[in-house]
């Protein structure tokens, strides 16, 4: 990457992100047409004609897909194709396939027909034969590329799709079929993609001035990435630390919330082997089958950060070793001098609790 956020004095780091992590208007705008496209485009002709009686319900994007979610340079999202008529989470489990067959037979059909504002290529070979499908959005001009991790959904959540709150009791009874469904499958984790919507409401719900510094967060991240390869915690983990240090240790009135924002969250890494993290605003412990399945998840080895939009995913997933890598690179930085200001003082981190 050409910016050197290692050699940014730390007092210029709100100038570092407006000038270097914030994304090109112009690609921000083109994004949203071709995509807006494309999900018009899926929900008119999937399934168009099949004897049977599933179809796109709707669509929805998650990940770093907006002007307060992308990254400049490279962003990661997903493109959640929901559909109707499915009758619980095993449908889409057991019809993945058939259902990524389908989205792809109609995308190789789109890239010919259309002239679209951006590059457009997929990211996987023979995606009629893959559990799986990416696409790319990209502008070699302005060096801004968007990748789509593309899911079918089942859409368990279309009563509510216009409900805009987090609220436990509305939700409750919908966990509890997740809950049995997944454990009974051993599948747990596996539907998150079911309640990306959520997971988008509440990313947004801290408000604006968040979305800095998980923007330097998931920067670095790349920057570990390329450094010690891909085998790191995903970067979801990183964003949930980011709201878990921004709601908890921000101070109205300290300068530097930026800087310290960002030890923060570095000091919450080489901590990882004690976190404990999770929200109740989708879900809670006032439903019984809900609240003894949340007892048994936050009895479990560390680190937990589970998602608050899926009790059943633990983000941080097991692997130790990909903790232990991201916490000593999260140590050398909390150790250099980049945490000095120009007088040699010490940026401290905000008091967090894990």
């Amino acid at each position: 990457m050409p910016w050197k956020l290692a050699n940014t004095p730390i007092w210029r780091l709100d100038r570092f992100i407006q000038d270097h992590l914030l994304p090109d208007t112009t690609f921000l705008t083109e994004v949203r047409a071709d995509i807006d496209f494309i999900c018009a485009f899926l929900t008119e002709r999937c399934f168009q004609g099949a004897t049977h009686p599933v179809r796109v319900s709707r669509i929805v994007m998650g990940g770093c897909y907006d002007e307060y979610s992308m990254l400049k340079g490279r962003s990661e999202a997903t493109l959640v194709v929901f559909l109707n008529n499915l009758t619980c989470f095993e449908d889409q489990l057991k019809r993945r396939e058939e259902f990524i067959e389908e989205i792809w037979k109609h995308l190789c059909q789109l890239q010919q027909e259309k002239q679209f504002k951006l590059n457009f290529e997929f990211q996987t070979s023979e995606q009629a034969n893959s559990r799986s499908l990416s696409i790319k959005l990209s502008s070699p001009q302005l060096q801004q590329e968007v990748e789509f991790d593309v899911q079918p959904a089942y859409d368990v959540l279309y009563a509510w799709r216009y409900n805009k709150y987090l609220d436990p009791r509305i939700y409750n009874k919908i966990y509890a079929s997740l809950i049995r469904e997944s454990t009974n499958l051993d599948k747990e984790g596996e539907f998150s993609v079911c309640f990306t919507e959520l997971q988008q409401h509440f990313l947004k719900h801290p408000g604006h001035k968040m979305w800095n510094l998980i923007r330097l967060v998931k920067y670095w991240y790349q920057l570990c990435k390329e450094k010690l390869g891909d085998l790191l915690p995903p970067q979801y983990a990183l964003e949930l630390l980011t709201v878990h240090a921004w709601e908890l240790g921000i101070e109205n009135t300290c300068e530097l919330y930026i800087a310290r924002g960002f030890r923060s969250v570095l000091e919450l890494i080489i901590k990882y082997r004690c976190l404990l993290i999770f929200w109740t605003l989708c879900y809670d412990f006032n439903h019984n089958e809900v609240s003894e399945y949340l007892n048994k998840q936050l009895q479990k080895d560390r680190p937990v950060i589970l998602d608050p939009a899926d009790p059943t995913r633990n983000v941080a997933g097991s692997n130790l070793q990909a903790w232990h890598l991201l916490a000593e690179e999260a140590g050398a930085w909390v150790q250099s001098s980049f945490f000095r200001n120009s007088d040699m003082s010490l940026v401290h981190s905000w008091k967090v609790p894990v």
